[in-house]
């Protein structure tokens, strides 16, 4: 979007502005007993309607009341799809100022994720956000920061960590999780992540380097679309189903897949306050503006733990945990003797809340929420800086920046475009 506001727009910008300056009593908490009645419906929005949140229309305990694209076309398929109830939006900030909205799931590309989820925190929305949870480091500091500032509820919307089958290991993640606290394995751990131990990095996530302008299709709110991203001219390719090869906008297979597949490690390994302390890349010089493939990425934790990302697939007899004492493979086998009957033995982990209409009653944290969906993200982050510089990168988890490398630290906050700022 251009620096000039027109008046409806700049109406909408000040009272936000105005909004995020005073305390902010979100509709499910005036009821006599402080929150809503069991049967009373949450309310939610849809920011985003082109796919995954088309596919979002209906979850547990909720009642939907808007939806917002840019794209005409996405606006009037999904309004096709529900009951008259449901408004349509062609501005996400209109549906901020609705204050019977208690819940805002952002399912727009990963470059708005950031900023729209600040914008809903401070405008006294609940927030379900799509993976990855922001686009860079800096936007996801900013996140926690207004999450914790305004008491909001957060759900980043990955769940292998608490439910499912995680891909093609064939196991859910809670078995894995004792075996790792059991301490069988022996310590530390190296956990690879490859199409050998049943992930797939999806490298069709690329970027053409040779994209010509086109004419902005009637429907299309280009410039909207973009919002705080680069300005650059249109082209089919830039948008909707593939935005994912473009460093603008997300971070290819690593990008789009990275927090599903790293998340549950970083809860097993016990590593949901920390980040690695070392990144090193193995892969082709990318390109500034299309994203290309990688052979090999490899985190390093202070304590000598390792997440490998082999996207070459290369070890092919890669363990999925691989300790100084066993090892577990995909389907949950293992080298070591009667490991199922030693973790049927364990305590289950601690409780979580995984259902996000009960986090947002109860105001407890959902299993997946800012701070440790925060790390998890910086995890990919750490990655896509990387191999965009193309070095190994040292990183302080406390500081949450690069050691002495000012180029990777300048991807951790990027400037955002005309009126947009986080």
């Amino acid at each position: 979007m251009n620096n000039k506001m027109n008046p409806r727009r700049d109406f909408l910008k000040k009272s936000l502005i105005a909004a995020a300056g005073v305390t902010i009593i979100p509709r499910h908490v005036m009821g006599g007993n402080g929150f809503l009645a069991p049967s009373d419906q949450l309310t939610k929005a849809i920011i985003g309607v082109g796919g995954m949140g088309k596919g979002h229309i209906n979850y547990e305990g909720t009642r939907l009341l808007a939806v917002c694209d840019v794209d005409k076309n996405h606006l009037k398929d999904t309004l096709s799809m529900v009951n008259s109830e449901v408004q349509g939006y062609h501005d996400f900030r209109e549906v901020l100022q609705r204050p019977d909205i208690d819940i805002v799931h952002i399912a727009t590309p990963p470059h708005w994720h950031g900023i729209m989820s600040v914008m809903a925190a401070q405008a006294g929305k609940d927030v379900w956000c799509e993976k990855p949870m922001t686009r860079t480091i800096g936007e996801g500091k900013r996140v926690v920061e207004a999450i914790n500032a305004t008491g909001k509820m957060f759900r980043l919307n990955t769940w292998f960590r608490f439910k499912d089958n995680f891909y093609g290991l064939g196991t859910p993640v809670k078995p894995l999780k004792k075996a790792v606290e059991s301490g069988v394995l022996g310590w530390p751990l190296k956990v690879t992540i490859s199409g050998v131990t049943g992930f797939n990095w999806k490298f069709y996530w690329v970027g053409k380097t040779n994209l010509q302008p086109q004419p902005v299709p009637e429907q299309l709110d280009y410039d909207l679309w973009l919002g705080p991203a680069p300005e650059k001219p249109y082209n089919a390719h830039r948008v909707h189903q593939t935005f994912r090869g473009y460093w603008d906008y997300d971070g290819g297979g690593l990008g789009d897949m990275g927090q599903h597949y790293i998340d549950p490690v970083q809860y097993f390994l016990g590593k949901d306050n920390t980040s690695p302390v070392k990144v090193e890349v193995d892969a082709p010089q990318q390109h500034d503006d299309a994203i290309g493939t990688w052979r090999k990425i490899t985190y390093t934790y202070d304590d000598g733990c390792q997440i490998i990302l082999d996207g070459e697939n290369k070890d092919k007899n890669a363990a999925y945990i691989e300790g100084p004492n066993g090892k577990i493979f995909n389907g949950f086998k293992s080298d070591i003797p009667n490991l199922q009957a030693l973790i049927d033995t364990m305590p289950d982990p601690e409780p979580q809340i995984t259902t996000f209409s009960e986090s947002v009653r109860t105001r407890k944290k959902f299993a997946l929420n800012e701070e440790n969906g925060h790390r998890s993200a910086t995890i990919v982050n750490m990655g896509i800086v990387a191999l965009r510089l193309g070095r190994t990168l040292e990183f302080d988890p406390v500081n949450q920046v690069f050691i002495n490398d000012d180029e990777a630290n300048r991807l951790i906050n990027q400037p955002m475009r005309g009126e947009w700022q986080i």
